[in-house]
């Protein structure tokens, strides 16, 4: 993979960032050409050997096309929400570090609809609260425009497959329909 400096790309799990530069750095008692990535969510650095670019998932932020797919995608139906917290939050974090912006919005839609029956722990509200900013992120730079009109976009999106997948799984604590 082979990436220019001003170059936008997705980091797994991190967002968009921008290649800032490329140079040789020291690491390990060897000098190894890497990329400074500045990641544009907070502002930080990220230092990645060139070699390792693509073993990590750095991959081109999506295009046009692929960006209204996820929208699509984002008001679908999904698949059942597993009663399991455990499974399930192992599950998430799997689609976050996939760097798979598609499973990425599906982690997004589930936590969002078990938000809607309960009060979210603190490592799914995390895992909640990443899913969306990750979504967000690509959103924003494939098709530029107001962040509060992404947001708001993306959010009626979910809400509207939360209310498709309502019929299919009205309830997922407990694992039946009943309080």
């Amino acid at each position: 993979m082979d990436l220019s400096v001003g170059e936008k790309v997705a980091y797994p799990n991190q967002g968009v960032c921008i290649v800032e530069s490329i140079r040789r750095t020291a690491l390990g008692g060897t000098t190894v050409k890497c990329y400074t990535l500045r990641l544009v969510s907070d502002n930080s650095t990220i230092l990645v050997p060139l070699d390792n670019a693509e073993n990590i998932g750095i991959r081109p932020v999506i295009s046009p096309q692929q960006c209204k797919k996820l929208i699509r995608s984002l008001s679908a139906d999904f698949e059942l929400v597993s009663c399991d917290w455990k499974s399930r939050s192992k599950e998430f974090a799997e689609k976050l570090r996939s760097g798979d912006l598609f499973a990425v919005a599906d982690v997004l839609k589930k936590l969002t609809f078990l938000s809607y029956e309960k009060k979210l722990s603190f490592r799914e509200q995390t895992l909640l609260d990443k899913s969306r900013s990750l979504i967000l992120s690509e959103i924003l730079v494939a098709e530029p425009m107001d962040e509060e009109i992404a947001v708001e976009k993306v959010d009626k999106l979910v809400a509207k497959a939360c209310e498709k997948h309502q019929t299919v799984q009205p309830r997922v604590m407990n694992g039946n329909n009943s309080h």
